[in-house]
């Protein structure tokens, strides 16, 4: 970089430094007026929101076409669809979420009445990933608001155009004191992990999960963590080939594989690995075509970095379908791989793209020393009519969330909490659990004054014996 440029990027950072204080500072000044804790003001926000969006509803469909030539219809039940979906959930139910909770009291403390108050934890920041950009952005912000936070929001910079109407909606919405929508690269997430937080939600890599969480333990500040990892698909002999292999083609490839919760890697019965991988091969060219290039329903890499990374995981491997592309388009044709070594690079990192593995196993410490290979998943997936096995594989492997003969399709259900485990994230949301995880629960006893036993006074002699009787019955 020449001197003059290197001026221009000092000047460029000390402009984001000072428009990020600018924020924090505002937001932090209105939190204190105890403004955003008013439930009528939240519902009233979130009800902006939502008609702002669908207002927007073919700009959106546009943008994430103009980042991932993405279909309507994948943009629409992936990413439009859940947004509206939770902020309905929100404004129907903040009320109820947000009452205090009373709970038995103990008779160690009688008399007194306990209550869990959900409270917000005041200055939140959320960072959000490039694959859904849209549905991953706004879902934590929802119920970030919907608690009673202020938010920052860090959109990604690799999904250009619909970070761009992101920021749109939210400053037509919001004042910055409120919620801001803050973009840039790596020098402003930088510069905003730099500040203190109340919360910090980040969904993205494991790699960079750990900078976020080393960030925020410099100020203790609490984190929740939606990360990734090598998620298994398991399927045993007992299985409908043709069912499950139309609903694996569509688990895999839906968004071009960049999915977090999309089947790393196949793990099938070996008798059977042959017909699944014909099976397999029909399902993809009838949703898809024998040209995939061509298909309207068939999305791209987010960008030519990533479409190299992919390209470079297949280059030494047994590529049985698939694995034509076009660099320059961010173009990967779904691809299955036969029986890659487990300490190839394809078997030791999140693949994120169209590029299916297939191994084979014939007895469960095969399928165990596969999976032992990588740490624990966010997801996992077992298809199998046999019950044994699939309680046997759920019992015995950890992961954040799973389907038993389906894929992805957990993620739906706004009453099942989403979130990983170990190197997978840590923390979950997801409707209600979305409000609590933005929530701090306050325990809250109001003790009575019309009665004051003697019996935790001084002196303490001959009370030991009447205290353990006490606590039998705890």
């Amino acid at each position: 970089m020449t001197p003059f440029g290197t001026l221009v990027y000092n000047i460029n950072l000390l402009k984001i430094m000072q428009h990020i204080a600018n924020i924090i500072n505002a937001q932090k000044a209105l939190y204190k007026t105890q403004k955003t804790k008013d439930l009528s003001y939240r519902i009233q926000l979130l009800k902006a929101l939502k008609k702002e969006i669908i207002s927007k509803e073919l700009s959106i469909f546009d943008a994430l076409h103009n980042d991932f030539k993405k279909s309507v219809f994948e943009s629409y039940v992936s990413e439009y669809a859940l947004v509206i979906s939770e902020l309905n959930l929100a404004i129907k139910n903040l009320k109820k979420w947000a009452k205090p909770k009373r709970v038995r009291a103990s008779l160690l403390t009688f008399p007194s009445k306990d209550y869990i108050y959900k409270e917000p934890y005041g200055n939140v920041l959320v960072i959000a990933p490039w694959n859904y950009p849209f549905l991953l952005g706004l879902e934590p912000l929802i119920m970030a608001i919907a608690a009673g936070n202020t938010v920052v929001l860090k959109p990604s910079e690799h999904a250009q155009h619909t970070s761009k109407i992101l920021s749109e909606i939210i400053k037509t919405i919001f004042t910055e004191d409120i919620v801001a929508c803050v973009q840039g690269g790596v020098e402003t997430s930088t510069e905003l992990l730099a500040q203190k937080w109340d919360y910090i939600f980040f969904t993205g890599s494991t790699h960079v999960g750990k900078i976020v969480a080393k960030a925020a333990a410099k100020h203790l500040t609490p984190v929740t963590l939606e990360l990734g990892g090598k998620s298994p698909c398991i399927i045993d002999d007992t299985v409908n080939l043709n069912l499950i292999a139309k609903r694996l083609a569509w688990g895999k490839f839906f968004n071009c594989g960049q999915t977090c919760i999309a089947p790393d890697y196949v793990i099938v019965k070996s008798q059977i690995k042959e017909q699944l991988i014909e099976a397999l091969k029909k399902a993809i060219i009838k949703m898809y075509g024998e040209n995939a290039q061509k298909s309207d329903d068939f999305p791209r890499v987010i960008n030519n970095t990533h479409t190299l990374r992919l390209s470079n995981l297949i280059k030494n491997e047994n590529v049985i379908f698939g694995g034509n592309m076009v660099i320059d388009q961010n173009y990967i044709a779904p691809t299955l791989i036969d029986e890659p070594n487990l300490e190839s690079p394809l078997m030791s990192e999140e693949t994120f793209g169209p590029i299916l593995p297939i191994l084979s196993y014939n007895t469960h410490h095969d399928i165990e020393n596969i999976i032992a290979n990588s740490q624990k998943p966010l997801a996992l997936y077992v298809f199998s009519k046999n019950k044994k096995f699939t309680d046997s594989i759920l019992k015995t492997y950890n992961f954040g969330g799973g389907v038993v003969n389906d894929l992805l399709v957990h993620f739906g259900n706004h009453r099942l909490p989403f979130g990983g485990i170990g190197a997978s994230g840590m923390g979950n949301y997801h409707g209600k659990y979305g409000f609590d995880t933005f929530s701090h629960h306050k325990s809250v006893m109001k003790r009575g004054t019309w009665i004051d036993p003697s019996f935790r006074y001084p002196p303490y002699k001959s009370k030991i014996t009447l205290l353990k009787k006490i606590f039998k019955y705890l």
